[in-house]
């Protein structure tokens, strides 16, 4: 046995009391605390996990500055605390973010250790701190930090998170509306860049999503959701239970907001405002049992598509028994409306053999050019990408159809 398994470092050998100590509890029944004690047990316990997470994190800081990662060949000492101590990199990540914080910001680190701060309110703290000036008195700086340390205890950390953006405004009046503005801008920035959107179906007829909203944005769509979810909307469809909106109801409300979106609000893609294409048979609209399409490739009821037919932002296209489109389309220079969308559903996208390109971003081209004598009748019309449709008027290329229907380009000679 070495030395130091015989005088091991005063942390060593407490936090190996420590666990001794809870560990002669593991077995023990909490039933009969009372009240008094199950309370003062909680906040005891509370502390007690800001103690060990600020010991933790001066420790990973230890860990970095006697390169312990070099010795397994890590790239960091997060992705090295994630391996040996199998914890996720993510949690690996914030706790590190949290020891460089603490290493830099003695105040918060010594609240933590005396358990007066919950780590997440140290980590809202150091993130306000994080975001101030680099050109900042550092006596502006202290006085921050001080600042948010009292109202710590009155404060969580989500609140924390609120007072620190604006913390400039009781230490530092004069530099803090410039501050907030260089703040604010920063986090627009990183907002617009990380928008998006992902959709994606189930197959068994749910669609899920996850987004991500600038802030503006969002509170606009909860405006939205809200109004339509709200008690005296909902009332006058009946009774629903309870008022409050539940996360069932805004999803109802979002149900709403797309399906009475105004048709003429859409924009036109191909001509066409982006509106949802029904097709039924006969059969499904006289009520019997037969299955509708989307012009979108999914598949409904044909009560879903009965009740779809008349709402705003989708389109019935009734379909003879040959699948051929009834009451749609008229002769004239342009294709009609009524025209391009039957198109659409009997062209499921662009003709080009090869294309992927979904039938919402097709445009009606005429095979055979109006000004050389072609009609404007469905037979006559191809659905076209951009790209294709822009080299169907290329003069180097000749367009011709393929024995399946589909259509390809030849470089004239």
């Amino acid at each position: 046995m070495t030395a130091l398994a015989h005088h091991p470092h005063p942390v060593t050998r407490a936090v190996a009391d420590a666990r001794k100590e809870l560990s002669a509890v593991a077995d023990t029944p909490v039933w009969s605390m009372n009240a008094d004690d199950t309370t003062t047990t909680l906040h005891d316990l509370a502390a007690l996990a800001a103690q060990v997470a600020e010991l933790q994190a001066r420790t990973l800081a230890h860990a970095g500055r006697v390169d312990l990662p070099a010795q397994t060949g890590a790239t960091s000492t997060a992705t090295w605390h994630a391996a040996t101590t199998r914890t996720t990199k993510t949690h690996a990540h914030r706790t590190m973010r949290l020891a460089d914080g603490l290493e830099h910001h003695q105040a918060t680190r010594t609240a933590l250790a005396d358990g007066r701060l919950h780590v997440e309110q140290a980590e809202a703290i150091l993130r306000a701190l994080a975001d101030l000036p680099d050109d900042l008195d550092p006596a502006i700086t202290a006085a921050a930090e001080q600042r948010l340390l009292e109202y710590a205890r009155e404060f969580d950390a989500k609140h924390l998170k609120v007072l620190g953006h604006r913390i400039l405004e009781v230490t530092s009046p004069e530099t803090a509306d410039a501050h907030e503005a260089r703040l604010l801008e920063r986090e627009e920035q990183a907002a617009a860049a990380a928008t998006r959107l992902t959709i994606w179906d189930d197959g068994h007829g749910k669609t899920h999503g996850r987004f991500t909203l600038d802030t503006l944005t969002g509170a606009m769509l909860k405006k939205h959701l809200h109004a339509l979810a709200a008690p005296k909307h909902q009332a006058s469809k009946g009774p629903l239970g309870e008022r409050k909106p539940t996360p069932q109801r805004l999803g109802q409300a979002l149900v709403e907001l797309i399906q009475r979106y105004p048709k003429k609000r859409l924009p036109k893609a191909g001509g066409l405002n982006a509106t949802v294409v029904v097709t039924m048979t006969l059969d499904a609209l006289e009520g019997r049992l037969k299955a509708a399409r989307l012009d979108t490739g999914e598949r409904l009821s044909p009560g879903a598509a009965r009740r779809l037919a008349c709402e705003a932002g989708v389109l019935p296209a009734v379909l003879d028994g040959k699948s051929h489109v009834l009451d749609l389309g008229r002769k004239q220079r342009f294709a009609s409306e009524a025209q391009r969308i039957a198109k659409t559903i009997e062209a499921r996208g662009c003709e080009i053999d090869g294309c992927d390109w979904p039938p919402g971003m097709t445009h009606t081209h005429h095979h055979k050019r109006w000004t050389d004598g072609g009609n404007t009748n469905l037979r006559d019309l191809i659905s076209l990408c951009p790209h294709h449709h822009a080299r169907a008027h290329d003069p180097r290329y000749h367009l011709d159809q393929l024995p399946t229907g589909k259509y390809t380009f030849h470089r004239r000679t």
